[in-house]
């Protein structure tokens, strides 16, 4: 009797049980139907989604365009940071037993004087080349005057960009230099100013120059930019070298600044890349690019293009086939992605106003979180008193950018330029250019292709686009950007006779020659960027009536095309 009693009160207590159950499970039956509908994708969804997505024809499965978080990962993974075989070549700028000293040819009534045209880094082409110049004419150089006058707006003397004392001392052995010209009859002497042709040779300053400077005795060549040649004597190119990479030092302030920077990167990790942008609405106007922007962007790049009466874009689309435009911000980023570099790696900016701005770089810090420039990680006090200056906050960037493991350029100017020579003169770090024309082709069909063929092409593509020994023919470009004559082999190099098989694979017998054939060849792949020394005949020496013209007189007969290096003359 007792266990049919305990049977028959749990049956009443578990009747009371049956509802709660029953009300619990139809609640969750309710919240999933409702997760259901909200989050399931709708039949048009999923009809658009199939629309879009790329697909492998033969398979018919969507091909994803999934850039991966991580860099590479492999035995390679040295080559990121460094340049193969660089530690087989090295700087040498030494002159030659054969070069006379400087006493021997410095003739005691010649003076040199230039003005400097552009920005901090064209300014430092004038430079180097004015010391140059000086010694072809066997001429004392006065301390040269910086442009202050020009798009950049910077009043800065030359002492207060580099140290003057250490740019004289250094060179103390190669030319004489002082800075300011001597008194004559108790009175300032006032240099004769004329101007030489883009280009001039060693002959053309002899022929068209020297002339003008024995009668004058003090010379000012304005405007001096690019006005030496690229093809010079070796020693005069060593010079070049002596001047570009070791005299011209900033001055201590600048120094320490740009060091704090640096610093500061190191801290926040072991390799950092830096990347000189040039992404500003002037530049991309004067390209005549056209990065589909639409009607605003056409609109608004076309009226800033009216400033140049002589520009004329017909076909927007052609500076971009032919490799000629800035990558945009997005395309920057995929291409170092590609690269191997992944998603932590720290990068330094250097970089006017950005076309666009932040809707523009937003791409590229979702790319690499990790993104700085010289405001971010300087205070405002730090940067105060360089703001108002603009070649020393280019300085600045200058330092960084010359430090950085790797170094990317995104334009042909004067910055890339000398900073690519800089960094192969002084161990082949890594200087990353874009093959642009290769890579516009590549970008325009990415979606249409996996992520792992996508960066196989872009690491293709980008072979001899690196900074490594043996890119580009000695001679090609500019000197300033290759100087091929002040980088010597050591004796390893010269007895190595073949080439890490990992870049032509397993059992290959490629050699050293045949690597730079190969090199070569990848260099054809360059933008077309005009370059000849042979435009005119330098040599052909000026008629005797004008050396007793004005400086409007040679320069209506020096006339030359209206120039933008206001603008690209960085």
């Amino acid at each position: 009797m007792a266990p049919l009693r305990r049977r028959h009160h749990y049956y009443h207590r578990f009747r009371y049980l049956i509802p709660l159950i029953s009300a619990v499970s139809g609640a969750l039956l309710i919240l999933f139907a409702v997760l259901f509908l909200f989050l399931a994708p709708t039949p048009f969804d999923d009809a658009h989604q199939r629309q879009n997505d790329p697909v492998d024809d033969a398979t018919g499965d969507a091909v994803a365009f999934r850039i991966p978080s991580r860099g590479r990962r492999s035995s390679s993974d040295r080559d990121l940071w460094t340049s193969r075989n660089a530690n087989h070549y090295y700087g040498c700028s030494d002159a030659s037993k054969k070069f006379p000293k400087v006493e021997e040819v410095t003739h005691p009534n010649r003076y040199l004087a230039i003005a400097t045209s552009g920005g901090l880094n064209q300014q430092r082409t004038g430079i180097t080349d004015a010391v140059v110049a000086a010694r072809i004419l066997n001429a004392s150089l006065v301390v040269p005057k910086l442009d202050q006058k020009s798009f950049w707006k910077d009043a800065s003397e030359f002492s207060e960009i580099f140290d003057v004392d250490y740019f004289i001392s250094s060179l103390s052995k190669d030319i004489k230099i002082i800075k300011q010209l001597p008194r004559k009859g108790g009175k300032t002497w006032t240099p004769y100013n004329m101007r030489v042709p883009r280009k001039c040779n060693e002959k053309c300053y002899q022929t068209r120059l020297l002339p003008v400077l024995m009668k004058k005795h003090a010379v000012q060549l304005t405007k001096f930019d690019y006005r030496l040649a690229n093809r010079l004597s070796t020693d005069l190119q060593k010079l070049r070298c002596r001047v570009n990479y070791h005299a011209l030092k900033f001055t201590k302030p600048i120094r320490k600044m740009g060091e704090k920077l640096v610093h500061r990167m190191r801290m926040k990790s072991k390799h950092y890349i830096t990347l000189h942008l040039r992404f500003e609405p002037d530049m991309l106007a004067f390209s005549g690019c056209y990065y589909g922007g639409g009607d605003k962007e056409r609109k608004e790049l076309g009226a800033i293009r009216k400033r140049w009466k002589t520009l004329h874009i017909s076909n927007p689309d052609k500076p971009r086939r032919h490799g000629r435009c800035p990558l945009t911000p997005e395309e920057v980023g995929l291409m170092l992605r590609a690269l191997g570099y992944g998603s932590d790696v720290h990068i330094y900016v250097a970089s006017g106003e950005v076309y666009g701005g932040e809707e523009t770089l937003a791409p590229l810090k979702a790319l690499f979180p990790n993104f700085y420039s010289k405001e971010t990680i300087a205070t405002k006090e730090e940067l105060e008193p360089f703001n108002s200056f603009s070649s020393r906050m280019a300085a600045l960037d200058f330092i960084v950018c010359d430090e950085s493991d790797v170094f990317v350029t995104n334009n042909n100017g004067n910055m890339a330029k000398i900073l690519a020579g800089r960094r192969r003169y002084f161990g082949h770090k890594p200087t990353i250019r874009p093959n642009g024309k290769k890579l516009y082709r590549l970008f325009l069909s990415k979606e249409n292709t996996t992520w792992e063929a996508f960066a196989s092409s872009v690491r293709t593509y980008q072979r001899g686009f690196m900074g490594g020994p043996h890119e580009g023919r000695p001679g090609r470009g500019g000197f300033h950007e290759n100087p091929s004559t002040c980088i010597c082999e050591n004796s390893q190099a010269k007895v190595k006779s073949y080439v890490d098989p990992r870049k032509f694979g397993k059992g290959s017998n490629v050699t050293r020659k045949d690597e730079e054939q190969i090199n070569v060849q990848d260099s054809e792949d360059d933008p077309e960027w005009p370059d000849s020394d042979e435009d005119e005949d330098l040599s052909v020496p000026l008629e005797n009536d004008q050396l007793n013209r004005t400086t409007e007189d040679y320069d209506t007969v020096n006339s030359e095309e209206p120039e933008f290096e206001e603008l690209i003359s960085d």
